[in-house]
Formats: C-alpha cells, structure tokens, sequence
C-alpha cells in the first residue's frame, strides 16, 4: 500500500459521501434530484389513496418495491459471500501480480486488504437494502392503518397524521434501499483499485458522473418534470 493507494481510497470515500449528500441530503440547490422528484410522487400517490375504496393497486405497489429490495438484498449477500475465497486465494494472486509491470503491482497484504475493503462495501448494501426491506414491510403495515374514505371525514387531523407516517416512511425505506444501491454501483469503480489506484480514481469518476447524469440531466427527470 502506497500513499497513492490511500489518496486513492480517500477520494472514492468523498465522492460516495458528496454523491449521497447530494441526493439524499437537503443540498440548496436550485436543480432537484430525480430522487428528491420521485419523492414528492410518493407523497401524492399516498395521498390520493385515501380517495380510494379498494386499495389493491396500492398494495401491489408496495408488494413490487419490497420484491424489488429483496432482489438486491440477496443480490449483495451472493457478491459478499464471493469475497472470501479471494481470500483463501491471496498467495495464487500475489504470484499472477508478480508477473505484471510495476505500475499493477500490490503486495499480498494489500490484495487481501482491498478484498476486505469490497466485502464491506457489500455488506454496507446488504444491510441498507434488508433494513429498506423491513421499513416497507413497516410502511405497509401503517398504510393499513389509514381510514377508508368514507371515515376520513370523522377526524381530519387524525387522517393527516397516518398518510404522513405513511409518506414519511416510503421515503425513508426509499433512501435505505437508494444507499444501498449506491453501494453496488460504486463497488464497479472500487474493482479497478485491484489493478491500480489510478484506475480506481478514474473508474470512480466515471461511475460517479453516469449517476450525476441520470439524477439531474437525464431524461427520466425531465419527464417528472
């Protein structure tokens, strides 16, 4: 491990903070996030499901965002678990890097230490994604708990507080389950420091500005707006 190794490290760790505060924090900016605009979609599609007697559509769109969690979940339990015998594997590796120009080569110790390193960023999404899984289940739970439309009426405040537990909720299982995914879309850039701790700048960068353009220039935010 060289210092470049360790700048290296320290500017994919900015770069996931800065990306994440951006999206999910309360950044002042004038142009809002696709997540921030899916989030105010949320809040309507909640509120207009106190008009409605029958509420299957809307459970079957809470079922599909938990299957969707799900499906991730066990997505970034499979990738974790493929970390270990990477491990068991360091001494084969670091003889394959003996092979290779100056510029790729890293010592045994800091092969195993980048493995550990990519093993925590999955299980980073693992937890992010079974705690968005749980907070839907939650959220379901509490949609149930609104009252029919013709109840909403008796006690209007009361009424108010459920949809907003429930829209508070979505929103945060919403921003679990989008931390988690972050993880597995920056651990594409996270691999190339296997090779290179430039390669893990660059990689990261390019990961980095495919979700900047989708979040804010893309034309999925253009059609919310």
């Amino acid at each position: 491990m060289t210092a470049l190794d360790y700048l290296a490290l320290s500017i994919f760790l900015i770069l996931w903070w800065g990306f994440s505060w951006l999206t999910s924090g309360k950044p002042k900016i004038a142009r809002p996030a696709l997540t921030h605009l899916v989030n105010s979609y949320r809040s309507a599609w909640l509120r207009n499901s106190l008009t409605r007697d029958l509420k299957m559509i809307d459970t079957q769109i809470m079922a599909g965002l938990q299957n969707g969690t799900a499906f991730f979940a066990s997505a970034s339990m499979f990738a974790l678990g493929s970390c270990f015998p990477l491990l068991g594997a360091s001494e084969s590796v670091g003889e394959i890097y003996a092979t290779l120009p100056p510029f790729f080569q890293t010592g045994q110790e800091g092969f195993e230490f980048k493995v550990v390193g990519l093993a925590a960023i999955f299980a980073y999404s693992f937890f992010k994604f079974g705690w968005a899984y749980r907070l839907f289940n939650y959220c379901t739970i509490l949609f149930g708990s609104i009252p029919m439309p013709k109840h909403t009426h008796e006690d209007p405040a009361a009424t108010e507080r459920a949809v907003e537990r429930v829209i508070e909720l979505n929103i945060l299982a919403g921003k679990h389950f989008n931390a988690g995914l972050r993880g597995i879309f920056l651990s594409i850039g996270y691999i190339g420091w296997f090779l290179s701790p430039v390669l893990l700048i660059a990689l990261t960068a390019f990961v980095i500005g495919v979700l900047v353009r989708r979040q804010f220039f893309s034309e999925a935010r253009a059609a919310l707006l």
